[in-house]
């Protein structure tokens, strides 16, 4: 995900979605994104997992190389309203301050069957939404790239009188 901090605009870049593998499988292929990514993660992160021989998911990854943030997926205020999570998306999306990549398929997929069972979010193959959702609630811990600096052109040590 990139944010535009002058527009304030998200853009999912990537998505990753394999299921029933292990915390291995899945950081070796994120950490093929860039190093030093700041990766969210769900409250249930700290759920010891039998996997991971008792160990909470998030120090799973974070063994594995991945900059887990220090603390799980959250608004600024500390709730984890998943009902708030989808209303900032909505209002960005509908603001045009959300962008997806048009070649991100398996995102458009679960986009298109995210619905409500009886008044409530139907938490079912969302693993991708509920992934976006948490990396906008931490939106305040993104990093920034610095701009590249320019390469210095030092001039060849010889002069036209030693030739």
């Amino acid at each position: 995900m990139v944010w535009d901090r002058d527009t304030d605009t998200i853009y999912v870049t990537k998505c990753y979605r394999v299921r029933e593998a292990t915390a291995v499988i899945h950081a070796a292929a994120l950490k093929l994104w860039g190093k030093n990514l700041p990766w969210a993660w769900p409250r249930d992160g700290r759920r010891e997992t039998l996997e991971g021989a008792g160990k909470p998911l998030a120090d799973q990854y974070r063994a594995q190389g991945l900059e887990m943030l220090h603390e799980h997926a959250q608004f600024e205020d500390g709730s984890v309203s998943v009902e708030a999570g989808i209303a900032d998306m909505l209002i960005r999306m509908e603001g045009g301050r959300f962008k997806v990549l048009k070649h991100l398929n398996e995102w458009f997929e679960e986009f298109r069957l995210y619905h409500r069972k009886d008044g409530r979010v139907h938490k079912e193959g969302d693993d991708l939404m509920s992934a976006t959702r948490y990396a906008v609630m931490m939106l305040r811990y993104a990093a920034t790239s610095l701009p590249r600096r320019p390469r210095s052109f030092s001039p060849p040590r010889t002069s036209w009188l030693t030739m």
